[in-house]
């Protein structure tokens, strides 16, 4: 099954927009796990393990593994969740962005080293770019359009021959560069006006989407800019979920922070 396959089966099954970000920082574990080897991949793990029944994917950030040398972990993470959830899929966020031989490095990289089902690409040197990620037709490509961050406007909103840079990256992926049907993008819940336009470009496109929880984004306004009659979102949340705990309930208390962000996002998606 494909990416947006297994998607939409997610959205259906799982009652599920919610996506969860694990962007482990061995500063903010229990104190249980510091001091453990393998402390990234159990502390993720444990995280996995008490949310899979309430998200429709996952998101492993590949900085906050590589930074501590555990990209093994991270290994161990994507096998972990494709034995035990198979149903879920990962995006690898590594938002990579190079000409086309060292892109089909990363291609190698995230999709057969780590055996993501999708990766997060940023569109900036265009097509050929992109290209060698397109070449794997049964995975996500998700590129970078409208991001939560506000420095995103120093370029994004830059009048290009009529439309926003932003609007022509949208429509750029939606057509030309989604041949296979195996693209996504990145929009920001904090501009739900931007994100009501991109889902007007891009008809039933998935949009993968951060920035509620810590950066504030407002879940009512996202879900009504962006949610389609299949689900259409996947909606971010990672430090809010992640170390809602400190103790050794962490796991328990991560759990009832998703599925309180689950369903308040369910409140809405009618």
């Amino acid at each position: 099954m494909n990416f947006i396959a297994q998607l939409n089966a997610a959205w259906h099954d799982r009652n599920s927009l919610l996506c969860v970000g694990l962007d482990p920082d061995p500063a903010r574990f229990p104190s249980q796990l510091k001091g453990k080897p393998e402390a990234i991949f159990e502390f993720c793990r444990s995280i996995v393990d008490a949310t899979a029944d309430l998200v429709c994917c996952f998101k492993p950030q590949i900085a906050y593994f590589a930074a501590h040398r555990a990209e093994d972990q991270l290994e161990a993470l994507i096998h972990h969740i494709h034995t035990q959830y198979p149903a879920t899929p990962v995006i690898l966020d590594a938002k990579r962005g190079d000409i086309g031989s060292t892109a089909e490095q990363y291609a190698v990289e995230a999709f057969e080293r780590f055996k993501a089902d999708a990766v997060t690409v940023n569109p900036y040197m265009g097509r050929d770019s992109v290209a060698p990620y397109l070449a794997y037709p049964e995975k996500g490509v998700i590129l970078l359009c409208r991001t939560s961050n506000p420095g995103g406007s120093d370029l994004q909103l830059l009048d290009v021959g009529g439309e926003r840079l932003y609007e022509r990256v949208a429509r750029l992926v939606s057509t030309v560069w989604n041949h296979n049907g195996q693209c996504a993008l990145v929009v920001g819940a904090t501009f739900p006006e931007e994100l009501a336009r991109v889902r007007d470009l891009t008809r039933d496109m998935p949009l993968l989407v951060p920035g509620i929880g810590a950066q504030g984004g407002d879940i009512e306004a996202t879900v009504r800019a962006g949610c389609t009659a299949s689900g259409g979102l996947m909606i971010n949340s990672s430090r809010a979920i992640l170390y809602a705990g400190t103790g050794e309930e962490y796991a328990e208390t991560a759990r009832n922070i998703a599925q309180n962000t689950r369903d308040a996002i369910n409140r809405y998606r009618a």
